[in-house]
């Protein structure tokens, strides 16, 4: 293995923090962020951050938190179980068609994305009728859901069968890559939808109102937690494992969609998952880790154990990279879950031209309007110095470049 790449904060009034960012940028209101969760009481052993880390609602995105015996539900955050898939085909280069700008439209057609309201209009990002593959996924989901409405009855009315098989907004995103050696890759990045969100919110806000009734003495409300063996801990338990259940069937229902698009417009016969990888990267589970069960809430962070395999996409003009989790015990197991933003959306928007982003898309058949300008490549972490901190946690399987991007 590799030297360790990390430094480490003991000055936190709590556990160390161990982080792998050499080389690259870490604001000031994540290390503020960092050192408030390190304080918390039942965090085991130090907090891991990856180099990807940046500011986010209660605790950083691109951060690792082992916890004895509770949970923060605004660490898991409320895109419960979002994280990305990536499935290598049969297809090299020369196989795709002229126009990459007929392989967009077609994802775009296949896959309901985006966010539009008003009017009593149907979202143009769900469905208005749900296609059989995905009322046959949502019948196994179902009767978990409404396990989970029995005990909270106000998430009755989130989306759910219509948002499954959608991708959303943000930095959500379907693409079409080339690998080291021109073979072609769908990817693609989403999480729980609507239901996560809904979920997560209701789930959060009990946290408070339960700190609120003993006085917990936090240093951020946002970092409300459960205690195990309390009143909702089991119910969130059980909601949050039914969200990242649900994410990893968006996400495979969307792979199916997006490969039945391209035989449409693609006349060479393919085969696709030769090699394919789904994970999730903001989601909570139980792990052995220095000989104790405890909970990992990995917020931005990719599982990486040695052998799994995790995907790190760059931006929109940057490349991606498929790797192999070298098991490090001091991350506990983890790497990051991408680049990591740099500067805000609304920043992003004030400091980038529309002519900027045009450039730095140069290539990739994409959207080059102003409505993608907060998730343009200026707005994220060089991905190379973020894969070169983190060496000894992954090693690189693939690298993909991008050649069609569909954003929501």
């Amino acid at each position: 293995m590799a030297e360790h790449t990390y430094e480490t904060m003991t000055e936190t009034g709590g556990v160390p923090i161990k982080m792998w960012t050499h080389g690259v940028p870490v604001e000031d209101g994540a290390r503020e962020q960092l050192v408030k969760t390190a304080r918390m009481p039942f965090i085991h052993k130090w907090l891991a951050v990856m180099p990807d880390v940046h500011q986010g609602i209660g605790s950083t995105v691109g951060s690792v938190i082992p916890t004895k015996g509770a949970i923060i539900p605004a660490a898991v955050g409320v895109d419960i179980g979002c994280g990305m898939m990536a499935a290598r085909t049969t297809l090299t280069a020369s196989d795709l068609p002229d126009s990459l700008r007929e392989m967009r439209f077609a994802i775009e057609r296949a896959v309901p994305h985006g966010r539009s309201v008003g009017r009593g209009k149907r979202d143009t990002g769900s469905w208005g009728e749900p296609p059989e593959r995905t009322l046959k996924a949502w019948a196994v989901l179902e009767p978990g859901f409404q396990r989970i409405v029995d005990g909270q009855r106000n998430l009755k009315g989130a989306n759910t069968v219509t948002h499954l098989g959608t991708l959303g907004t943000g930095n959500h995103f379907v693409e079409v890559c080339l690998d080291e050696e021109d073979r072609v890759w769908f990817m693609l990045h989403s999480g729980s939808r609507g239901v996560g969100n809904a979920i997560g919110r209701a789930f959060i806000e009990l946290a408070k109102q339960d700190m609120r009734r003993i006085e917990a003495n936090l240093p951020d409300e946002d970092l409300a937690y459960f205690p195990e063996g309390a009143r909702h801990f089991d119910d969130y338990v059980f909601a949050v494992e039914w969200a990242q259940a649900f994410a990893m069937a968006n996400r495979q229902l969307m792979m199916a969609n997006i490969v039945d698009a391209m035989r449409s417009v693609i006349a060479k016969p393919f085969d696709a998952e030769v090699e394919a990888v789904n994970c999730h990267h903001n989601y909570v589970t139980r792990e052995h880790h220095f000989g104790e069960e405890v909970f990992v809430t990995r917020k931005g962070a990719v599982r990486a154990r040695k052998g799994d395999l995790g995907i790190i996409p760059g931006s929109m003009g940057a490349r991606s990279y498929i790797v192999r989790g070298l098991g490090n015990d001091e991350s506990f197991h983890s790497c990051s879950h991408g680049a990591g933003r740099v500067m805000s959306r609304t920043k992003a928007k004030k400091l980038v031209s529309l002519e900027e982003h045009i450039e730095a898309t140069q290539g990739v058949e994409c959207r080059k309007d102003a409505g993608v300008i907060d998730e343009t490549p200026a707005a994220y972490k060089p991905i190379d110095a973020v894969m070169e901190a983190q060496k000894d946690l992954v090693e690189i399987v693939h690298t993909l470049r991008q050649v069609v991007c569909v954003k929501g």
